[in-house]
């Protein structure tokens, strides 16, 4: 089953309503005390992105319980004992893919888009040196990274790098937006092979549909990448 763009389309659509719920109950949470919130934020928004990306998987027969977006998506690393990732798909339990999904939105769009950026960076190194150091079995895992960018003014208006100690500055981020800082960022960690594939999504509530501001990144790029997995998987007998 190849992913198609209305399977994103209609998983985005439920990914704002959820955060919509997500945001009225941390309110709803504040204004009663802190004795309470705990229990009413947090949740899965991101579990109608995640089934999209795991029913290729179960549609070429990976076992249910051997593809995970809930529980059981914790993995070895390498510079730390453990990292939660968001699917995680196993056979007889050698990982043969793994997603790392994100959001950036506001209202501090330059502090998030690092902290993405260095987040990417860092839960890709480290389990690439895992399996390095044999920790996955024969089969390498494979990564995959999609990040959903709120579609908001703050993140369309150009953005001014901060000034730099020493070196300079790639000139491609000068007058850059934060949606193209992105962008370039995440292509730059497809043409690094940080990632196996990876995907740019702009959205927001009012208008879910997503736009994709890299040709690279785009979803039929990623979905494609995900066919050919399983592909790949299928000529060596997986799953059996």
């Amino acid at each position: 089953m190849t992913l198609v763009y209305e399977d994103i389309t209609e998983a985005l659509s439920a990914y704002w309503g959820r955060k919509h719920l997500q945001n009225e109950n941390s309110r709803i949470a504040g204004a009663v005390g802190a004795g309470t919130a705990g229990s009413v934020r947090g949740g899965h928004q991101f579990d109608p992105v995640a089934a999209v990306l795991a029913k290729p998987f179960i549609e070429a027969g990976f076992a249910p319980e051997d593809v995970r977006i809930h529980g059981g998506v914790t993995l070895p690393g390498y510079y730390r004992p453990t990292k939660d990732w968001d699917v995680v798909v196993t056979h007889h339990k050698t990982v043969v893919a793994a997603f790392e999904l994100k959001a950036l939105g506001g209202p501090s769009f330059g502090n998030n888009a690092n902290n993405r950026i260095e987040e990417a960076l860092g839960s890709s190194t480290d389990i690439r040196q895992a399996a390095v150091d044999m920790r996955f079995g024969d089969e390498l895992p494979w990564l995959g990274y999609l990040i959903v960018v709120e579609d908001h003014e703050k993140s369309r208006r150009p953005a001014t790098p901060k000034k730099v100690a020493g070196g300079t500055i790639d000139p491609v981020w000068q007058g850059s937006s934060y949606q193209s800082r992105i962008a370039l960022g995440v292509e730059r960690m497809i043409s690094q092979r940080v990632y196996d594939a990876a995907c740019v999504l702009v959205s927001d509530s009012e208008r879910p549909a997503p736009r994709e501001p890299s040709s690279m990144a785009d979803w039929a790029h990623f979905a494609a990448a995900i066919d050919a997995r399983i592909t790949y998987l299928r000529s060596l007998g997986i799953p059996k």
